[in-house]
């Protein structure tokens, strides 16, 4: 991997019209081709079809109850709920309305949804339950603007048609064409790893200029005929993005809230692609391995050898063309276990875009060579999704892919990553001295640590604000470390400390359904994770995978000692965002006392 290169732009032929806005895909796909299907819709159990005139028939009649409810272009209106159909429903309409649509995750404290509704100065919210309803409502006493709150599981949808029954199709539509490129989109507040959220000023521009970048470079993912089950949360700009690209490109989107029953679910939809975390796919592998040591020596033998024939052919095609006994292996082993295991994500599953973390490269590896490639990409709040992503061409495996269209990569002097191009947002709201400091020269400065390859390919070597810097002056990078750790079955999650301290050290989780599997293969009794913390053979497990994370670096970057936790970091104990990243400060502040153990 060569880092001499310090700049590149991926060429494009991206415009965004001034005249454009988001709503005109729902308008132009309903005259062109009013019965094609662009969502399935769960009702009652069963996935229905939702055509591109039947939507836009819907978004119309929600637009218009919204203007005549007395909202006017440029009015903010908070959006609170898990992924379902009547998000996108709500947020094309407020678009269509000229409306600025601010997401609040459905997992956000009283706290955090007052923030977001304070700060963003929203005159409405739609909430997806009576409680979120409830909650909002308590808090009125600080949201001086807030003045209308609609609750889905009410009968919000049907109170805002019949509010608009009135108003005609005219009014609705000569405002909704006043709504230009540059006016704002969205405000979407980042989920606070360093601090309390900030909201990302997103324009119509910036969210066209994305989604037609990455149906130019995802063009065989996205493209006519493409489905996804979207289990993202909608409030995360990944979550919108894909939604906002699958429905422009021509496929069918359905929208999933509960993943207890995800692969049932995979199996009923049958998506082309999925986007996800890079945990999901790690855990795929994992249970798997587990369950086929546990049913016995030959079909542990027989799942042991399938991984490493998936992994040696996916290599064997960066090299070039695999061998024919590898190639006739893989064929054997397609049958025994690849077809399964494709099935288990729907069996038309064909890409995985994946984002958030660094995925192994051994899981990459293994799920290309059981035919499903993954596309890891990288992106911020601030770049409105994907600023680089991997595409079906052209898959570098270790890194975060090439810029997306018309966006620019440089590498600054000290290594930050900074990016250029129509997806960087305009400015964070209310809060020049953040713009300022983030937006220098039209650049945007990440406050990631990256290289660039020769040939542009982005690869993320860690966080610039949290580089540890140890008692002897050695600066360490600790999501390098925590990304080679946590690919261990056992292993849930990994913190690497050490800054001013003399050494380095890690605080580690574990995954309690994999350490379900792992005692039932080893013959013993099942025990909790708290029980296991100081376990023998748990230790030596975790030590093996720290072992393995340490021959990567010097002996100065090294974890020396480590601890096991009782539990996993949460998003509900406010420990992990809810796109699953560590709140470092928040850990390092609450486990104190464990950290300090390490170096005593």
């Amino acid at each position: 991997m060569s880092s001499t290169l310090r700049e590149f732009t991926a060429p494009t032929s991206v415009t965004v019209d001034d005249a454009a806005n988001l709503s005109d895909e729902v308008v132009a796909k309903a005259a062109r081709t009013p019965d094609r299907v662009c969502f399935r819709r769960r009702v009652a159990g069963a996935w229905q079809p939702v055509t591109a005139a039947a939507f836009a028939a819907e978004v119309t009649g929600i637009a218009k109850g919204l203007l005549a409810s007395g909202y006017a272009p440029g009015d903010r209106i908070a959006l609170m709920s898990a992924t379902r159909y009547e998000w996108t429903l709500v947020e094309y309409a407020a678009w269509a309305a000229g409306l600025i649509v601010v997401p609040v995750y459905e997992t956000s404290s009283d706290a955090q949804l007052a923030w977001i509704v304070g700060d963003s100065g929203a005159a409405a919210l739609v909430a997806e339950t009576v409680d979120m309803g409830k909650r909002a409502d308590a808090l009125r006493p600080e949201l001086a603007a807030l003045k209308d709150i609609w609750t889905l599981d009410e009968g919000a949808i049907d109170t805002l048609v019949r509010a608009g029954e009135a108003l005609p199709d005219a009014e609705l539509d000569r405002r909704r064409t006043a709504v230009h490129a540059d006016e704002i989109a969205t405000i979407i507040y980042t989920s606070g790893t360093t601090g309390r959220p900030k909201g990302c000023v997103l324009t119509h521009r910036n969210l066209l200029f994305e989604v037609a970048a990455a149906l130019q470079l995802e063009a065989e993912v996205l493209s006519d005929g493409a489905s996804t089950l979207l289990f993202l949360p909608l409030a995360h700009v990944l979550g919108l993005v894909i939604q906002c690209a699958v429905f422009t490109g021509g496929g069918v989107l359905g929208h999933l809230a509960d993943r207890t029953e995800l692969v049932d679910d995979l199996r009923a939809f049958e998506p082309t692609f999925i986007c996800t975390a890079p945990r999901l796919l790690e855990k795929v592998l994992s249970v798997s391995r587990q369950r086929a040591h546990t049913s016995g020596a030959a079909k542990a033998t027989i799942f042991d050898v399938a991984e490493r024939t998936a992994v040696a052919y996916s290599r064997a095609l960066d090299a070039g063309t695999p061998s024919r006994r590898l190639a006739a292996s893989r064929a054997l082993f397609d049958r025994l276990v690849f077809g399964k295991l494709r099935a288990a994500i729907g069996g038309r599953c064909r890409y995985v875009i994946c984002g958030s973390a660094p995925l192994a490269d051994h899981v990459a590896h293994f799920f290309r060579g059981l035919g499903v490639v993954v596309l890891e990409g990288y992106g911020l709040t601030e770049c409105t999704a994907a600023a680089s992503i991997n595409a079906p061409d052209a898959v570098h495996f270790g890194t975060v892919g090439r810029p997306v269209p018309g966006v620019s990569a440089r590498i600054e002097d000290d290594g930050e990553l900074s990016l250029r191009g129509g997806i960087v947002f305009s400015r964070y709201w209310h809060d020049d001295a953040a713009t300022a400091e983030t937006l220098v020269d039209g650049w945007l400065r990440t406050g990631d640590l990256a290289e660039l390859t020769d040939d542009g390919f982005i690869r993320i070597v860690g966080r610039k604000k949290e580089l540890i810097v140890t008692a002897g002056g050695k600066n360490v990078a600790p999501s390098v470390l925590e990304d080679r750790i946590t690919p261990h079955p056992l292993i849930s999650q990994c913190l690497v400390v050490g800054d001013r301290r003399p050494f380095v050290a890690g605080l580690i989780t574990l995954d309690p359904d994999a350490v379900a599997g792992w005692l039932s293969e080893k013959k013993r009794p099942a025990a909790a994770v708290d029980e296991l913390v100081d376990d023998r053979e748990v230790l030596a497990e975790v030590q093996a995978a720290v072992d393995e994370a340490n021959a990567s670096v010097s002996r100065a970057e090294s974890v020396r000692k480590f601890a096991i936790l009782a539990h996993e970091f949460t998003e509900a104990a406010d420990e992990v965002t809810p796109s699953l990243k560590l709140k470092r400060r928040v850990v390092l502040e609450r486990y104190a006392d464990e950290i300090d153990a390490l170096y005593d």
